[in-house]
C-alpha cells in the first residue's frame, strides 16, 4: 500500500533491481507479469501528447505525481505548482525508479531507459489518465459532490449518514476518508485526482454504492476533479474566503460555478443549490438545461424547504416541505446555519430518489461532525463550543446563534491564520466584536508569519477596545477564557475546529482544542489537600 492507493505489488517487484543470478522460474515469472501489465500506451488518447522521447510499449506499475512516492515501473507526473515546480524533481524520481515523466516541457538530455512524454496540462492529463488508469471508478458510483464556502463538511457527513441504511457510503473530506472497508486521516479536503480516483477504486471494491466528498475551490482550479462524473453537484454558500488565492469574489464564484456548468469536462446529472444565498441564485440561472436542478433553503420558491424554525441550545425544530409532501423534523444541530446544512442533505438524498418520511428517522442518531460546534462536556454549569469558523461569515452564523440561545455572556477565544487572505482579518474581529461579551484574541496557525503582524491586521477591525484582549499563546488564551466562565455563560473556541495541530515557521506541534480545554477544566477543578 502506497499511500492511499492500491498499487500492483507484482509488477513493482518485477520493475525492482534484478538480482545477479536468477533462477529460470524467476525470469519466466517477470516475463509473464510484464506482459500482463498496462502500458503507457493504453492510456494516452488521439492529440493529447505533444512531444514524446522514448517508448510508449514501456508497461508501468502506478502513476504518482510526488517523486517521494515514486517506485520501481512509475510513471512519474511533474506538476507546475505555485510554490514549487515537478519539473526540479524528475532526477529524483527516475532515481527511485520511475520509467516515464509526464511534463509540459522536454528536457534537451533524457536518460535512454526512461520514456518523456509533453503534455500541454500535465494535471489536466494526471487527471484523465488516472481515471482511466483506476477503470472508470467514478462510472460505477453515485459520486456527490459538495461545494461553498462553508458547510461542506457537515453536509457530507450528513449526506452519508442520511443513505447509509442501504449501502456501503464512501467519504472524501476535510476530517478523515472512508473508503468503505476502512478509514483512513484526511490529508487535503480535495486531494489530487490521482489520489481520488484510487480512493475510489477502494471503495467500488468495498461495494460501496455512493461517494460522497468535499469540492474545494483549489481543488476545482487546479483540475482535481477534471471529468469526474457527478450524480449530484450541491453548492451550499459562497462568502469572502481564499481571496489570497483567487483575488476577487467574483472570480472565485467562477471557479465554484465550473462544477455545475460543464466546465470540468462533464456535468451532473442534478445540481442542488441554496436558494437563500445570494450567489445560489445567480448560480441557478447558469445550470444547463439538461441538468435537474433542486433548491433547498428557508425561500418560500425552494423546493425543499423548512418553516417555522424553533432554535435552542439542545436542538431545532422545524416543518420540512418538499413537492411530495411535508413532516416536522426535530434536529440535534443547533443553529440556522446547520438547517440549511441538514436541508442540503435531505435535498440531496431527496433527488437521488430517497423518501424523507424514511430516512429522517436516521437524523436522530447523528452524533454530529468533530469541531463542527462540538459541545465539550465536563459537567460544568456553563456551555464550551469548538468550532471550525474562521471567516467572517462564518463567525457571523455561529455568534448570531449562539447569542440568541446564551442566557448568560458569550465569549470567544479566536486567531486568524497565517500566510492566507490578510483582508479577512479585520471582518473577522469585527464579527466577533459585535456579538461576543468579551473576546480572547490569540494565535490561530500562524505558519511564517508574525504574529505581530496578524494581530496588527486584526486590531483594524476593533470597534470596543475593553471588550478584546491580545494573547500570543493559544493555551493560554484559552485557560484564561475558562476562568472568565460564570453559570449559564457559552465559551466558542473558534478557528481550528477538528484539526490536532497547530502550524508554525518551521515546525508543527499537537494542539486540539477540545483535548486543552478537557484537560485545563480537568486541572481547574482539582482541589487542593
Amino acid at each position: 500500500m502506497i499511500g492511499y492507493l492500491t498499487q500492483d505489488y507484482s509488477l513493482i517487484h518485477a520493475f525492482a533491481p534484478r538480482p545477479i543470478r536468477r533462477t529460470r522460474r524467476e525470469t519466466q515469472l517477470r516475463n509473464r507479469v510484464f506482459k500482463m501489465a498496462p502500458k503507457l500506451s493504453d492510456y494516452f488518447e488521439s492529440g493529447e501528447i505533444l512531444a514524446v522521447k522514448g517508448s510508449l510499449d514501456r508497461p508501468i506499475s502506478g502513476l504518482v505525481m510526488d517523486s517521494r512516492r515514486v517506485v520501481p515501473g512509475t510513471l512519474f507526473f511533474a506538476l507546475p505548482g505555485r510554490r514549487a515546480d515537478g519539473a526540479s524533481f524528475v532526477d529524483e524520481a527516475v532515481a527511485r525508479g520511475a520509467v516515464a515523466v509526464v511534463t509540459n516541457r522536454l528536457p534537451s538530455v533524457t536518460p535512454a531507459k526512461v520514456t518523456f512524454i509533453q503534455v500541454a496540462d500535465p494535471r489536466a492529463a494526471l487527471a484523465r489518465i488516472a481515471q482511466r488508469y483506476y477503470k472508470f471508478p467514478d462510472r460505477e458510483l453515485d459520486v456527490i459532490g459538495v461545494t461553498g464556502t462553508n458547510g461542506k463538511t457537515t453536509v457530507t457527513h450528513l449526506i452519508k449518514h442520511l443513505l447509509d441504511a442501504e449501502k456501503r457510503v464512501g467519504l472524501i473530506g476535510t476530517i478523515n476518508y472512508d473508503l468503505g472497508s476502512r478509514t483512513v486521516p484526511s490529508f487535503r479536503t480535495t486531494p489530487e485526482s490521482v489520489d481520488i480516483y484510487g480512493m475510489m477504486a477502494q471503495m467500488r471494491a468495498a461495494n460501496c454504492q455512493h461517494a460522497v466528498m468535499e469540492v474545494s475551490s483549489h481543488g476545482i482550479d487546479q483540475a482535481r476533479v477534471l471529468g469526474l462524473e457527478f450524480a449530484v453537484a450541491v453548492f451550499t454558500n459562497l462568502t469572502r474566503d481564499h481571496l489570497d488565492y483567487h483575488e476577487t469574489l467574483e472570480a472565485y464564484f467562477g471557479v465554484k460555478s465550473r462544477l455545475f456548468t460543464g466546465e470540468m469536462g462533464t456535468k451532473p446529472k442534478v445540481a442542488v443549490i441554496n436558494l437563500d444565498d445570494s450567489y445560489g441564485n445567480r448560480l441557478v440561472g447558469m445550470i444547463p438545461a439538461e441538468v435537474r436542478t433542486v433548491t433547498f433553503g428557508e425561500n418560500a420558491q425552494a423546493l425543499v424547504r423548512a418553516e417555522n424554525l424553533q432554535l435552542n441550545f439542545k436542538n431545532t425544530t422545524f416543518r420540512l416541505v418538499w413537492p411530495d409532501g411535508s413532516m416536522d423534523v426535530d434536529s440535534p444541530l443547533i443553529g440556522r446555519y446547520n438547517v440549511s446544512n441538514l436541508l442540503a442533505a435531505i435535498a440531496t438524498a431527496w433527488s437521488l430518489g430517497r423518501d424523507p418520511r424514511k430516512f429522517i428517522a436516521r437524523l436522530a442518531a447523528f452524533k454530529g461532525v468533530p469541531g463542527r460546534m462540538e459541545r465539550i462536556e465536563e459537567g460544568k454549569d456553563y456551555n464550551v463550543l469548538v468550532d471550525y469558523a474562521h471567516t467572517d461569515d462564518a463567525l457571523n452564523n455561529a455568534l448570531s446563534m449562539l447569542r440568541v440561545i446564551t442566557p448568560g455572556r458569550l465569549l470567544v477565544v479566536f486567531g486568524c491564520g497565517g500566510k492566507r487572505d490578510r483582508s479577512k482579518r479585520p471582518m473577522m474581529t469585527a464579527a466577533v466584536q459585535q456579538y461576543a461579551d468579551f473576546a480572547f484574541a490569540t494565535a490561530d496557525n500562524p505558519r511564517g508569519e508574525a504574529l505581530a503582524q496578524i494581530f496588527d491586521d486584526m486590531k483594524t477591525g476593533v470597534s470596543k477596545p475593553e471588550k478584546i484582549t491580545w494573547i500570543d499563546d493559544r493555551r493560554r488564551a484559552i485557560s484564561l477564557a475558562l476562568d472568565t466562565c460564570k453559570p449559564g455563560d457559552c465559551l466558542l473556541i473558534a478557528g481550528k475546529g477538528h484539526e490536532s495541530y497547530q502550524e508554525f515557521a518551521d515546525t508543527v506541534i499537537p494542539f486540539d482544542d477540545r483535548q486543552v480545554v478537557r484537560e485545563l477544566i480537568g486541572i481547574k477543578t482539582l482541589k487542593p489537600r
